[in-house]
Order: structure tokens, then C-alpha cells, then sequence
């Protein structure tokens, strides 16, 4: 047998020297290629004219699979390898993430023409593929807990539910505990500015990460103490002023804070959301000192809300994390506070003088001046704040001037993180009226 175009000298060299071309392909469960007899080689000169030629089956109709690159015909290509269909279905998931060689991607493109389970699986895997490479953003979104647990709630109401006024602090906790479980060890150290506004003048004060939540737990405390839970102030009588409280909490945890601190704080607002949930309706009015002022319960959750909000965006720029405001209706209650303080804090700037004076009502008991408030967009409303009284009720026919806030930064300028001269974005009537009140806002704000 003569092969390759030059003379044999034994039986065993054309077949050594020619070039192997694959049989017709088998069923889907080849054996072995080990097993497979090697097919002989062709004649060099083409098949004698007498030379039966076998006959070639049709081969499956092809399934095609979206996806899955597309061999040029007219192009040049090697030998396709046989490979068995074991070796086959285990490239599948490489040929999907495009990690096949040459020669393997086209034994298995081949191998899908015939197999119809083999090309299903590359239809799921290219699927599959598809989804590792999403445009979209892979941080959760912050309302994702609140939008699961109403959900929940929706089909099975909590035995005892949370109070309506413990709403917006069991909500801000959660976000807040939702980014300290998101972010790494190291920033918990990341630098922390607290700012909030002192008299006629912008403060700041310098922390970290966990520096804040040491500040928040040590605030909280007070609502602990008021409702016979332990304070986390220990030895010693506890001062009152949250800034005082703040100081001696940092002092006794020198050395700095570390992510320690999470869970002190994360018990410590579960327990008194609980408390105030099995507490009863009466609770709500519980007094809570901090010093120089006293707020309800109701109202002290909801300040500590506010601040865990406010302080959550301070973590969130500091560590470069996404953070929404609260919701509108949480938003609105928050506002509401800070417009019930303002004519108390007005007076109080007025004493010290720092406000203009009260006017002289021009009959007794009737109301004094007010100034409108508007809040526009999340959260909004209308609120008209007493000038001249921090006893009295504002008035819509006694208004004196107009000022229009959007909801988030009012919140801004009564956390202190606005000056009150670029606050307003809309301002009419009397224009001293108009900057008490914006200094008062501001001044609401503390460490």
C-alpha cells in the first residue's frame, strides 16, 4: 500500500504518515475513543472508480442555541478531535464562558448538532452566563428590609405591634445597622465630622465610624434610663446633657472604638423598641429629661430617629455608601417636631439676645404673630410658627411672613449641616421674622 505519494517500504508506514480524518460521527453515548478503531486512510489519488463509497447518514437537524458563537464555514479549520460524549458534556460550561480552545469549541459546537440534552444544558448555561454580567447596581436597596417585613406583616399582623410613634426609630435603626453590617473593619475607623450649629456659628467635631455609634448609644441611653432598662453609662451619676453623656461614654472606651460597638448599640434599640411595644398606650407620654428640656417618649423616639438619620448620612459620606432619606410619612413626623420646638427655642434665643424682641399683642388674648412655614416635596406640609409666644398656636391670619423648605433640607438646617442664610429657597414678609425663625431652626441642632 503505498501512502503519502512515495513508496512504502512496509505496511505499517502509509498508515503512519497519512492524514487521520474522523468516521462518521456515532450515537450521543460514544465509547471510549480508546475502544474506537482507528479509521483507514483514504488512497492518495482519490477512491477507484470500483470502489464502493460508504454511505453517509443525514446527521440530526441542528439545534441551535442563542448565544453561541458563530464558526465561519468558509474558513479554514484543523481536524475536529473526537472526543467522547462524557468529555463533551464536561466542556459545556467552559464553552459557555468562552474558555474552550479552538479545536474544543468546534467538537463541542459539532457535538450540539447532534445531542439534543447536551444542547439544552448550553441553552441554561448561556442563560446563566448572562446573569454574571449584569449592568445594574449589586447594593441593596436600604427600604428592603421595611418593604419584606410589610409584606410579612400584610399576611400575618405582629402580635404586638410596634406604636405608630415608634415606627420612624425601629425603621432608622434598621437602615442604619443595615450599612454598619455592610461596610469592613477597617472603616470603622474612617473619620467621622459631627456638625451642628452653637449660637451665631457653624461646629464641628471630629470621630470615627464607631465613634458615632458610641455617640448614638450613649444618647439612646437616656430613653433606656427613663424606662428602667440599664443605661449604658455605668459608675457614677450620669449626666443628662447629651453632649456630656457623649464625652464621658468616649472617655471610658478609650482606647477608640471598634465595630465592638455595633452590637451594644443594636441591642439596646431592640430592647426599647420592645419595651414601648409591650408598654401599652400610656408610655407614649413618659417624660424624658435631657437637661435643659424634657420631651415626651413619643417625641424622644422620634428625635432619636431624627439623629440616627442624620448621622447614618454622616457614616454613609464617610465610607462612600449609598443612603436614602426616611419615608415621606416618617419624614413629616420628624418635621413636625422640629416646627413644635421652634417657637420654644425662638424664646430662648430671644432671652439671650439673639432673637428681636416679642411684639406687644394689640389685644389681650388674641393670637400674636405667626410666619408660615411651607415644606415642599418629600414629606411636606404647612406650618405656621409662633413669633411672639412660645405658649401660643400660630395662626394663618396672623402671619407675617413665608418661608418655603424642601423637606430634606430643612432637616439639614435643624441638624445643623446648612447655614441658615443659604437655607431658604423661598422667603417672604418680614425679613427679621424671617431670620429668627431660620437661626432657631438651626440651632435645634446639637452634638
Amino acid at each position: 500500500m503505498t501512502g503519502g505519494g512515495r513508496a512504502s517500504d512496509g505496511p505499517d508506514d502509509g498508515v503512519r504518515d497519512a492524514r487521520r480524518i474522523p468516521g462518521p460521527r456515532g450515537a450521543a453515548d460514544d465509547l471510549d475513543p480508546r475502544s474506537t478503531p482507528a479509521p483507514s486512510p483514504p488512497p492518495p489519488g482519490g477512491a477507484p472508480p470500483d470502489t464502493p463509497v460508504p454511505a453517509q447518514s443525514e446527521p440530526d437537524e441542528a439545534v441551535a442555541v442563542p448565544g453561541a458563537p458563530v464558526r465561519d464555514e468558509g474558513a479554514a479549520e484543523g481536524p475536529v478531535p473526537v472526543l467522547s460524549h462524557r468529555v463533551l458534556k464536561a466542556l459545556l460550561g467552559a464553552w459557555a464562558l468562552a474558555a474552550c480552545s479552538g479545536e474544543e469549541t468546534a467538537a463541542v459546537e459539532d457535538h450540539l448538532t447532534e445531542c439534543a440534552p447536551c444542547a439544552e444544558e448550553a441553552l441554561r448555561l448561556r442563560d446563566a452566563v448572562g446573569l454574571l454580567h449584569t449592568g445594574g447596581s449589586l447594593d441593596l436597596d436600604p427600604t428592603l428590609r421595611n418593604r419584606v417585613l410589610d409584606g410579612c406583616l400584610g399576611r400575618r399582623p405582629a402580635r404586638i405591634p410596634v406604636p405608630g410613634w415608634a415606627a420612624p426609630y425601629d425603621a432608622e435603626t434598621a437602615r442604619l445597622d443595615a450599612l454598619l453590617r455592610d461596610i469592613g473593619d477597617a472603616e470603622w475607623h474612617a473619620p467621622v465630622r459631627l456638625r451642628w450649629f452653637e449660637q451665631e456659628r457653624a461646629t464641628s467635631r471630629r470621630t470615627t465610624v464607631a465613634g458615632v455609634i458610641a455617640h448614638l448609644t450613649a444618647v439612646d441611653g437616656l430613653l433606656s434610663a427613663a424606662l428602667g432598662l440599664d443605661d449604658p453609662l455605668v459608675g457614677g451619676e450620669a449626666p443628662l446633657d447629651p453632649a456630656e453623656r457623649t464625652e464621658r461614654y468616649w472617655s471610658a472606651t478609650r482606647p477608640p472604638s471598634t465595630r465592638a460597638v455595633r452590637e451594644p448599640w443594636r441591642d439596646q434599640s431592640h430592647e426599647l423598641i420592645r419595651t414601648a411595644s409591650f408598654a401599652g398606650r400610656n408610655v407614649a407620654e413618659l417624660s424624658v429629661s435631657y437637661g435643659h428640656f424634657a420631651l415626651p417618649l413619643q417625641d424622644a423616639l422620634l428625635d432619636r430617629s431624627f439623629e440616627c438619620w442624620v448621622h447614618g448620612g454622616d457614616i454613609a459620606d464617610a465610607v462612600d455608601y449609598p443612603y436614602e432619606a426616611p419615608s415621606a410619612a416618617h419624614l413629616h413626623r420628624m418635621i413636625d417636631l422640629a416646627a413644635r420646638l421652634l417657637p420654644a427655642a425662638l424664646a430662648g434665643r430671644r432671652r439671650t439676645g439673639l432673637a428681636g424682641p416679642a411684639r406687644e399683642l394689640v389685644t389681650p388674648g388674641a393670637p400674636g404673630r405667626s410666619l408660615h412655614l411651607e415644606i415642599e416635596g418629600h414629606g411636606g406640609g404647612d406650618w405656621y410658627i409662633a413669633l411672639d409666644s412660645p405658649a401660643a398656636v400660630g395662626s394663618p391670619d396672623r402671619a407675617v411672613a413665608q418661608v418655603a423648605l424642601d423637606g430634606v433640607e430643612f432637616c439639614r438646617l435643624a441638624a445643623g449641616h446648612v447655614p441658615p442664610v443659604e437655607a431658604a429657597a423661598g422667603q417672604e414678609g418680614d425679613r427679621e421674622a424671617i431670620r429668627d425663625v431660620l437661626f432657631a431652626a438651626a440651632s435645634l441642632s446639637r452634638l
